[in-house]
């Protein structure tokens, strides 16, 4: 890996010589300047105004122009010989909080390697440091022709320089949230945090790729072999308002479970058949009514009732019956005795 960087990190009184080498690159697809008309290459030239001729990009040199038009040209060796400290030192200002220094700061990272075999020692005591602090170190350095301030911080074991803007370079953030007072329901806020964790279930940065550059490379494999340029297919206009936002939110969740249970090949009893849920986000929650068949079970419930009430009904008419001809016989019995007393 190149060295970017040659200095010391200064840690009170702790030297530590370092290199540092860039931590991150970029995959873009090589692209150059051509004429449109006959893909005939365009290139930038070095023109001098002032002997109206070419020059060598080893005559160029650097040059600030003052409010009253004169021109100061500076060499490289005047900007190597800047009187500035952090030219290569990296002196380490304070440790604070990683909270405390807004994203938007940051800038590009390097990798902090050691310079010597008798820098591992307070390299690792800084790293330890760090790491058992949950802190970092903010730091100042000078790289190419800009100082910046920096911030040490630790990666996989290592010690990482992560350059950052200045706090007055980050423009205000006034006027460009909406102004007017919006009132947010706890049923929406519930909802968006339930969207936010289904979404975040089995998430893997590492899987993340370019789709810009996937695209563009089979847009030139396809001119290079004259076949026709694929095309992406048209995924509609995205909706200007929301009319509904807990519709939204509740077609969103169900949408994102509904994907993840697809991925994992498996379907729970709660998710709608695959034409429930094609016919439309809200199909599975509205089905139509069917009084009919509620009036049948209804029916069915209340015969059985019917039939009960009907066999006490039979049940009494019989008893009655019965004890009426109980009460027949023991009246005839009595009146046989009575006359077969007077008989005798």
């Amino acid at each position: 890996m190149q060295t970017t960087w040659k200095g010391t990190i200064s840690f009170g009184l702790v030297s530590i010589p370092v290199h540092l080498y860039s931590a991150t690159q970029e995959h873009d697809v090589p692209l150059h300047q051509v004429h449109a008309k006959d893909g005939g290459r365009v290139r930038m030239k070095r023109y001098c105004e002032q002997e109206e001729k070419e020059v060598p990009y080893a005559e160029i040199a650097k040059g600030y122009e003052s409010p009253d038009g004169r021109t100061v040209t500076l060499s490289d060796q005047d900007l190597a010989d800047l009187p500035l400290p952090s030219k290569k030192i990296i002196d380490v200002l304070a440790f604070v909080d990683a909270s405390e220094i807004d994203p938007l700061m940051f800038s590009k990272a390097y990798y902090v390697g050691v310079a010597d075999k008798a820098a591992a020692k307070p390299y690792a005591l800084l790293r330890d440091a760090l790491t058992a602090s949950g802190q970092i170190a903010v730091t100042k350095i000078a790289l190419r022709t800009r100082e910046s301030p920096a911030v040490l911080r630790v990666h996989d074991g290592t010690l990482v320089l992560q350059t950052c803007i200045w706090p007055d370079e980050v423009r205000p953030a006034a006027g460009i949230a909406p102004e007017e007072e919006v009132v947010v329901r706890p049923q929406e806020l519930k909802m968006a945090r339930s969207l936010m964790d289904t979404l975040s279930e089995d998430f893997d940065l590492a899987q993340l790729h370019d789709d810009y550059q996937q695209a563009l490379q089979q847009v030139i494999e396809a001119r290079l072999q004259g076949v026709e340029v694929p095309h992406e297919e048209d995924a509609g206009e995205a909706p200007d308002n929301v009319i509904d936002l807990m519709e939204a939110l509740r077609s969103s969740l169900k949408e994102a479970k509904g994907g993840r249970r697809r991925s994992a090949g498996t379907r729970s009893e709660s998710e709608p058949e695959p034409d429930a849920e094609a016919a439309g986000p809200g199909a599975a929650e509205e089905e139509p009514e069917q009084p009919a068949p509620r009036k049948r079970a209804a029916a069915k419930k209340a015969a059985p009732a019917k039939k009960t009430a009907t066999a006490k009904a039979g049940t009494a008419t019989a008893k009655a019956a019965t004890e009426k001809k109980s009460t027949a016989r023991k009246t005839t019995t009595a009146k046989k005795s009575a006359a077969h007393r007077t008989a005798s």
